[in-house]
């Protein structure tokens, strides 16, 4: 065997090494090795340089991603005047984005409206005509009528178109036709009442009995007493239609029957409906959510109430003087001071402000303010001070979009309603009949988010902020803390020792027309229950867990007895 080559020597063959000299040799192969050197130290300092570039993406990316999670303000509330620049007098944080707008969890909860088989309407057989007049304002008279609905099926009576209120604050002239949809109130509740539009002619020359049936009364009132009334006389009618029926003890056939009445039935005429649709949309403007506010705080509020608080001294003797003008406002002498003390006062304008910030809600967050005219000297001002981008119908809408409505206040108070259901979180600043319908339809249409003050404690945080005696820092995360589960989420109605004390059904009509889904343990094999989930399409859930979609189908509730 030969001797060994050595790696390079066949190279140097091929190449005519071998003509050189040893010394020449040495030297190229020197050469060599430090060629392959420097080569390596340039593979690892492009090693470096390539993995110090992808340690910096990766940095950008890892903050980029987590400042849109834990900061979505800069594109959700992007400013509707893009030029406006508001900066926050306090160093706090917000909560996230996405907790500051979330709805309540409704998973387990679904609508259920439907009529059992022998709850129809049967024939054309009717004790008599009830005809209604609805008093006080829209809200007023829209859970009124939801109620004579009720009472008329109680009854069995049939049902006049009702009249509305000329005489309230207002003095609106808007007929029924109006301000709803008349031929779908009387289509919806066919099947639960017959309504015609005027007595028949035989009975058209006959003087109605006038009666204002007892307040918060139980079925048994009306199938008693108001049904001699009607059969002896074959026409009567209501005067008042406000709290007429109580909140609970019903069976479910009348509960629910209010319920078609007022989330149905009782839809706004067409061009209002149109009109809530636009100015909703103008105000969804690249897709941001916003908040609707009812700011009550109109004169005949703080009269009503005997509410003054940082109102001037010529100011609060006004409000004093209408309430005693007002005949049927019961309480005259009333202590604002110690009303306001105990939440029982409407929130002032800077109230509300403060009350928004502390919960976190950025300063360029879109408000629209569901309210007629705020009385004071100072207005607005210390609300839009602080929030600028407030909304009215009026600066939504164009001078011809709201020329049909002039003058037609409760007109404008269902534009006011629309806008408030569908937005994306409900304030108010008074638990009146607007924020307790409006609650109520929103727990409807799927618990959709509700900030409900407390105003007792509230009011009490907010004299110590202003004294001094706490920091902004401990004042918002009190205020957070008190309203962290005062959002809106399902919860049972209680009864107590009177009606007038307990929430309204129409501020929460769950138990009534919402249900708890039944589990499928609950449910035997081959026994159903159709489903209307919260806004959703009704699915039909079988024995065996099986579940079917099923479109355009009336909901009944059939197994679980807590769905009747």
């Amino acid at each position: 065997m030969g001797p060994r080559r050595g790696l390079l020597d066949g190279a140097e063959e091929h190449y005519g090494l071998m003509s050189f000299g040893a010394k020449d040799i040495s030297r190229i192969r020197r050469k060599i090795r430090l060629w392959q050197k420097k080569v390596k130290r340039h593979h690892i300092f492009g090693g470096l340089i390539v993995l110090i570039f992808v340690c910096m993406l990766s940095k950008f990316l890892l903050l980029n991603m987590f400042s849109e999670q834990l900061d979505l303000d800069s594109v959700i509330h992007s400013n509707i005047h893009s030029n406006v620049v508001v900066e926050d007098e306090h160093s706090h944080k917000n909560l996230p984005t996405l907790e500051i707008w979330k709805h309540p969890n409704s998973e387990n909860y679904y609508n259920c409206m439907g009529r059992a088989k022998n709850d129809k309407r049967n024939g054309s057989t009717t004790n008599g005509y009830l005809l209604v007049h609805a008093n006080g304002g829209l809200n007023q008279m829209k859970t009124g009528i939801s109620d004579m609905v009720a009472i008329a099926k109680i009854m069995n009576a049939t049902l006049v178109v009702p009249t509305l209120d000329h005489n309230s604050f207002w003095t609106d002239p808007s007929e029924f036709k109006d301000v709803f949809n008349l031929k779908n109130f009387i289509e919806v509740l066919n099947d639960d009442v017959k309504i015609v539009e005027s007595l028949p002619p035989e009975l058209s020359s006959i003087k109605p009995v006038l009666k204002a049936p007892v307040s918060w009364s139980k079925a048994s009132y009306y199938r008693g007493d108001m049904l001699h009334l009607l059969t002896r006389n074959k026409v009567i009618k209501f005067t008042h239609t406000d709290s007429r029926l109580v909140n609970n003890g019903l069976g479910s056939s009348i509960q629910r029957a209010r319920c078609r009445a007022m989330y149905e039935a009782l839809r706004f005429a067409t061009p209002i409906e149109e009109l809530g649709k636009k100015l909703v949309n103008r105000i969804r403007t690249n897709n941001t959510p916003y908040i609707a506010l009812h700011l009550r705080y109109e004169k005949d509020m703080l009269a009503f109430t005997g509410c003054s608080h940082n109102l001037t001294k010529a100011e609060t003797q006004e409000l004093k003087q209408m309430r005693y003008q007002v005949k049927h406002w019961k309480e005259k002498d009333i202590d604002g001071r110690s009303k306001r003390l105990k939440g029982g006062c409407p929130m002032t304008p800077r109230e509300v402000s403060v009350f928004l910030e502390a919960l976190g809600y950025p300063l360029d967050t879109k408000i629209y303010v569901a309210a007629g005219i705020i009385y004071g000297s100072e207005g607005m001002k210390p609300l839009q001070n602080k929030f600028p981008n407030l909304l009215w119908h009026s600066s939504l809408a164009t001078t011809e979009e709201l020329q049909p409505f002039e003058g037609h206040q409760n007109q404008l108070a269902a534009l006011d309603y629309y806008i408030t259901v569908e937005s994306d979180v409900f304030a108010y600043s008074h638990d009146g009949n607007m924020a307790k319908a409006a609650r109520g339809h929103r727990k409807f249409n799927g618990f959709r988010k509700t900030i409900v003050p407390d105003k007792l404690r509230f009011v009490k945080l907010i004299d110590q902020y202003d004294k001094g005696l706490i920091s902004w820092e401990d004042f918002s995360s009190k205020i957070k803390s008190i309203h962290s589960k005062n959002n809106g989420a399902p919860h049972a109605r209680k009864v107590k020792r009177h009606p007038k004390l307990e929430e309204s059904f129409y501020a929460n009509p769950f138990p009534g027309c919402i249900c708890i889904k039944p589990q499928p343990e609950r449910l035997t094999e081959g026994s159903t229950v159709d489903l209307v989930p919260l806004n959703s399409s009704p699915l039909k859930f079988l024995g065996n867990g099986i579940m079917d979609i099923t479109r355009g189908v009336t909901a009944s509730c059939k197994c679980a007895s807590n769905t009747k």
